[in-house]
């Protein structure tokens, strides 16, 4: 007999409903709503990310060229960290929380039930592959659902290794991975939904969010925007640290014995936040900077030594920097930097290499505000400066774009400056003196507002982004209120304006029947 090579099954409409209805079967069976449920399948994770950090880290070379310590940090590190946060805090989320009653029900006594939403869909992005696939799968274990994760076809590699992994730890009985590109996606978006949780770009949130009106689907949006960040005039760039060392400073690679290391702290927490986040291809990156006409030449010189410093005279053979994702993107990048209007103000950087699809770290200084480098997301190595007369103009540039960013960074030690910064700038977050970092608190929510998205995630906004709070009021058959029932009376209504107004003093007098 003459063998045939087996076609990988075709992911469609019915697949997809098929995938939905047993998913659904196991929820209303109440499999997923258990405690020692949730914890087992979060300690799964743990344990599948424990014994496979190296293949983890390999599929995210093979996509991205991230360096291991980006992987590990960004990626694998903060995903567990998730996880064991869930685990000690989950038996706390799940409980109800009391509130308070008044005395239009009383007596009465209330509280607040977080219950599971259902089946769920998270679509997840190709810059942060795993971190952003299962970081939402974390929050919807918890809070109790059943789960399709579509990562992204853009990483395939993570893509094929999640779906092996998910599979092999996991409850496939309960949460799924669906490999596929536009067409599977589309046939997942048919269905419905009790929540779509996507991360990506604007134009996709939009489909995403139309298709889910369909069937009346709440979403959360996790999209990006133009991130920017303000240096103030007033900041010292070099700070001198005294370390004494027996051997070698890990922090410049320097052999002494007492050593005095200057740091050029704002820069450097710009470049980590800017290159050392998958080579700017990260929703939170800065985007672009704005300082003072006069103080630009010195960030400039800044930038410029710390860049050597970190990535060398020719950073296109730095293993620290990742690749651009594909030749789209680098073809996207190109045109950016090759505008007529644009081309001429790179002071830092500009090499590229398409063969291996890297792109240096690129500064360009005094970039016009109708350039196409200034009205779209970056999302690469490309790091505009834009220069003002005095620094509070920058919230001006910033607020005249007409979109609200999904992180806004600011450096200063002015006090005044940064009670303006946040009351002036909308963004998803903010942070004084550093950039990115602030995904890395649980106590604080993650997520953009208008264009940057919807919704929050993170610690215990994860589980709630995947929670009903149910409201339940629980009385007693005593001290039924006749004021409520048919014949209506001018007293009646006296006493019930009073009782909902919630003067007692008011109260006594309907009762009284004092006008």
């Amino acid at each position: 007999m003459a063998s045939e090579v087996e076609k990988k099954a075709v992911f469609d409409t019915e697949s997809a409903k098929e995938v939905v209805k047993e998913l659904r079967a196991s929820f209303v069976a109440g499999k997923t709503k258990s405690y020692e449920w949730r914890v087992a399948q979060l300690k799964a994770l743990l344990k599948m990310m424990e014994e496979n950090e190296p293949q983890i880290a390999a599929a995210l070379r093979d996509d991205l060229s991230k360096p291991e310590l980006e992987s590990y940090i960004y990626e694998i590190a903060m995903l567990k960290n998730s996880c064991r946060l869930a685990l000690k805090e989950m038996k706390h989320w799940i409980m109800p929380e009391k509130a308070k009653t008044s005395l239009t029900t009383f007596p009465s006594s209330a509280e607040i039930v977080s219950e599971p939403l259902g089946v769920v869909l998270v679509i997840s992005a190709w810059n942060y592959p795993f971190l952003l696939s299962l970081d939402p799968v974390v929050g919807a274990i918890a809070a109790g659902n059943a789960i399709v994760l579509k990562p992204s076809e853009i990483a395939p590699a993570t893509a094929s290794l999640l779906a092996k992994l998910v599979a092999n730890y996991l409850d496939s009985s309960c949460i799924k991975v669906v490999e596929g590109a536009v067409s599977e996606t589309s046939a997942l978006l048919e269905q419905k939904w009790d929540k779509i949780f996507y991360t990506g770009n604007g134009r996709v949130a939009r489909i995403v969010m139309a298709a889910a009106a369909k069937h009346l689907t709440p979403v959360a949006l996790e999209l990006g925007g133009k991130s920017p960040v303000i240096v103030d005039s007033g900041i010292n760039l070099q700070v001198s640290i005294v370390l004494i060392l027996p051997h070698v400073c890990f922090l410049c690679d320097l052999h002494a014995d007492i050593l005095i290391c200057v740091f050029q702290v704002a820069t450097r927490r710009i470049i980590a936040g800017k290159w050392g986040c998958n080579n700017g291809q990260a929703c939170i990156s800065p985007d672009y900077i704005i300082t003072t006409t006069d103080y630009a030449p010195k960030l400039l010189d800044s930038f410029k030594h710390e860049l050597e410093r970190f990535y060398g005279k020719n950073p296109l053979e730095s293993k620290d920097l990742s690749r651009i994702v594909n030749s789209n993107h680098f073809a996207r990048l190109s045109k950016l930097l090759d505008e007529d209007k644009v081309s001429g103000k790179i002071v830092q950087g500009g090499e590229r290499d398409k063969t291996n699809l890297k792109i240096a770290p690129t500064i360009l200084l005094d970039v016009p505000l109708d350039s196409l480098i200034m009205n779209e997301e970056i999302f690469g190595p490309l790091l505009p400066i834009i220069m003002v007369d005095k620094v509070e103009d920058s919230f001006d540039v910033i607020n005249s774009s007409g979109t609200k960013p999904l992180a806004a960074y600011l450096f200063t030690n002015n006090k005044k400056l940064k009670e303006k910064f946040v009351a002036k700038v909308s963004a998803g977050g903010l942070v004084v003196n550093d950039t990115t970092v602030h995904v890395a608190e649980h106590t604080l929510p993650f997520g953009g507002v208008g264009d940057s998205g919807m919704g929050v995630y993170h610690g215990k906004f994860s589980f709630d982004a995947f929670s009903h709070k149910k409201a339940v009021l629980y009385r007693g058959f005593a001290c039924d209120a006749f004021v409520r029932y048919p014949p209506y009376t001018r007293g009646k209504l006296r006493l019930l304006q009073a009782l909902l107004g919630g003067s007692l003093l008011s109260i006594i007098r309907a009762l009284l029947g004092w006008s």
